[in-house]
């Protein structure tokens, strides 16, 4: 006969793959027919796209587009002008763990990107893309809690409480976005858009019933010519806020939510040297984990039956630590050039690394520091420098963390002696996570039609307690209960103080 237990659902997603892929695209293109030769490339940029992400077997396949932008000194001319080229990417990652049924988490970024001239007709651009990738599959788990009805077969139990966190949702959001922007009237007014960038971050995300609610912001920056051939920026800070359907999820739960792009494009308006049409397509992408109590039923036995009982291991989590911490850096970068004016300044980021001592982890990014600088010659040159940044944390040993970086702010870059000082932030984000095994009950079996024979026991036991023993331990032994024992000898509690010596009621 088999006992019946009182389950509780651990339903959620585990994570089968946590990777950064890495990877170069190149591309030659022909300059467009209504270009004249090129002179030269002075600077490349460019902006990654997501388009697809599928999860196959036994890999996860990622493609989009890197849209790049070269500013190019056209013959004949005053001034720079934009060529932009289109580089389509895919990449994989594999790992055994995934299936068509896993959710995909990316997001894509360029490490750098550079242009060089084969002929005045023809360029070829380079491009250092990266994708972090996430991959989690679903998991429809459970843990026993008690066995239903105990007194029916005389069953004593041992129930102990634990704690796991749960990954309960993992959810995405595609939408679109799009605004009409001015021009300060401190700024000259616009002849045409050079380059533009986007910075998304999300800053707040809360749970509320069956939605997530996240908010989070747009930083564009924009790189113009004016109508005298020279070059000036522009900056916006663009809202978002956004629902979400989730489910599975209470409102303390833990929210990731990531923005990463699907399109971008921006328009200088006709005939308006002050009005930046800017129309995005982004994709939200959240991961929500849950702190969960529960009751795992540990240990079983009757005083009246032969048990057989099967036990699992179950695999539990906590998280150790989350947080964030913005690092400030000021640095003289040596430019090798004699920078007059600073045009354009902004960072990507690199590789990333963690080094651990003990329980003090350092966190590492690289950071690739682009400028565009006029010399005292006025030439126009672009100048890319990297950069180590580390911050610190003091995480438990054996927790699994990972981060991920980001410049929260505009670069500020001024030509001095000896190079150009550059200041900017970096935030560090981590999530640190420790595991551990926990062994649970998870069937009970018995034959009812043989009941232990206590024939020829002794109804009572003299038995000293010794090494730290539990009660129910001591009762379990003896096939009698822990009550029975503390009744037997006046105890008010289960704590066992060791050479205590007891009186142990057998069952008859």
């Amino acid at each position: 006969m088999e006992l019946e237990l009182e389950r509780t659902a651990l339903d959620g997603f585990t994570a089968v793959l946590d990777t950064a892929v890495a990877q170069e695209e190149t591309m030659e293109s022909i300059v467009p027919d209504a270009c004249p030769d090129l002179l030269g490339v002075c600077d490349t940029e460019g902006v990654v796209c997501l388009h697809r992400k599928e999860a196959m077997e036994g890999r996860v396949e990622l493609s989009g587009t890197i849209h790049a932008m070269l500013l190019c000194q056209p013959e004949g001319e005053v001034g720079l002008r934009r060529l932009e080229v289109d580089l389509p990417f895919t990449c994989t990652a594999d790992a055994a763990g995934i299936t068509p049924g896993c959710k995909v988490v990316a997001e894509p970024r360029l490490r750098g990107a550079d242009a060089r001239l084969v002929n005045p007709r023809k360029v070829l651009v380079r491009a250092d893309l990266a994708v972090d990738v996430q991959v989690f599959a679903p998991v429809a788990d459970w843990a026993c809690a008690s066995v239903l009805e105990p007194e029916q077969a005389g069953v004593e139990q041992l129930s102990e409480p634990c704690q796991t966190c749960v990954t309960v949702c993992v959810q995405e959001k595609p939408f679109p976005f799009s605004d009409e922007l001015t021009l300060p009237g401190s700024r000259p007014e616009a002849e045409a858009l050079l380059k533009w960038r986007v910075a998304l971050e999300c800053g707040e995300a809360k749970v509320i019933g069956s939605k997530l609610i996240f908010k989070g912001s747009a930083r564009l920056q924009v790189l113009y010519r004016c109508a005298d051939g020279g070059l000036s920026t522009g900056e916006f800070e663009l809202p978002i806020s956004q629902l979400m359907e989730v489910s599975g999820a209470g409102e303390e739960a833990m929210c990731q939510v990531g923005l990463v792009l699907t399109d971008l494009s921006c328009e200088l308006d006709d005939g308006d040297g002050r009005t930046i049409s800017v129309s995005m397509g982004l994709l939200a992408q959240a991961v929500v984990r849950e702190e969960r109590s529960m009751t795992l039923l540990t240990d079983v036995y009757s005083t009246l039956y032969d048990l057989n009982t099967q036990v699992r291991q179950l695999a539990l989590s906590r998280v150790a630590d989350r947080g964030e911490r913005e690092v400030a850096v000021r640095e003289l970068l040596e430019t090798g050039v004699a920078a007059q004016d600073v045009l354009d300044a902004y960072v990507t980021m690199g590789e990333a690394a963690q080094n651990r001592e003990g329980e003090r982890v350092s966190l590492t990014t690289q950071v690739n520091v682009h400028l565009l600088c006029r010399t005292e010659d006025g030439e126009t040159t672009s100048v890319t420098r990297t950069l180590p940044v580390s911050c610190p944390v003091e995480l438990p040993e054996g927790a699994r963390c990972s981060c991920r970086c980001a410049c929260t702010a505009p670069v500020y870059a001024a030509p001095t002696a000896g190079g150009v000082e550059v200041r900017f932030p970096v935030r560090f984000g981590w999530l640190a996570l420790t595991g551990s095994k926990a062994a649970a009950v998870s069937a009970v079996t018995f034959d009812e039609n043989a009941p232990i024979d206590h024939t020829g026991q002794p109804s009572i036991v003299l038995r000293m307690v010794t090494g730290g023993e539990r009660l129910w331990d001591i009762a379990k032994a003896y096939g009698t209960t822990g009550r029975d024992v503390m009744q037997a000898n006046a105890l008010e509690e289960e704590e066992l103080p060791d050479g205590q010596l007891l009186l142990i009621p057998r069952k008859r």
